[in-house]
Formats: structure tokens, C-alpha cells, sequence
């Protein structure tokens, strides 16, 4: 029973002691590893969100430039429309018809 006295027993709470201690610096390590990872994924999303706001910042001045391009286009058609009208509706369109 000598084995069974107080040395004995104060280096066993020291060994669950050390046991704890690894366990929490474990969990410490974990704890700044999984928040290194969700900063990492933080910083992905906002390079993606920059890339993504400047592709839609073309897009509209795209879509802007596409809409006075269809008026332009638009008005012109007016205008060839009315040239073929009077052209038709002429002198020398009234004899051929």
C-alpha cells in the first residue's frame, strides 16, 4: 500500500491535470484554426462580391449603351420609313403604281 500514498496520488491529479491542460490548449488550437478558416471564407466571399458588383457594373452600362444604340436604330428606321413613304407617294411613285 506505500505505492498507494500521497506521492502517488499527487502525481496522478498532476498527469489529469497535464491530461486537461492538452485537452483545453486542443481545443484552443481548434477553436483558432476553425476561425482562420471562417476569416479565410470571409475574404473569399468579399473578392467575390467586389468581382460580382464590378461584372454587373459592366453589365448595366452595357445594357445602357445597348437601349441608346436600339433608339438610335429606331429613329433612323422612322426616318428611312418616311424617305421610302415620300419617295412612294411622289410624282414618279404615282406613275409606276
Amino acid at each position: 500500500m506505500a505505492a498507494d500514498g500521497p506521492l502517488t496520488e499527487s502525481v496522478r491529479r498532476l498527469e489529469r491535470a497535464l491530461d486537461a491542460l492538452d485537452d483545453a490548449i486542443e481545443r484552443h488550437f481548434d477553436l483558432e484554426r476553425r476561425e482562420r478558416d471562417h476569416d479565410e471564407e470571409l475574404h473569399k466571399l468579399s473578392a467575390d462580391r467586389s468581382r460580382l458588383a464590378a461584372a454587373l457594373d459592366t453589365a448595366e452600362a452595357r445594357a445602357a449603351r445597348l437601349e441608346e444604340t436600339n433608339r438610335e436604330v429606331s429613329r433612323r428606321l422612322v426616318g428611312a420609313m418616311e424617305s421610302i413613304r415620300g419617295v412612294l407617294s411622289g410624282p414618279a411613285g404615282k406613275g409606276d403604281a
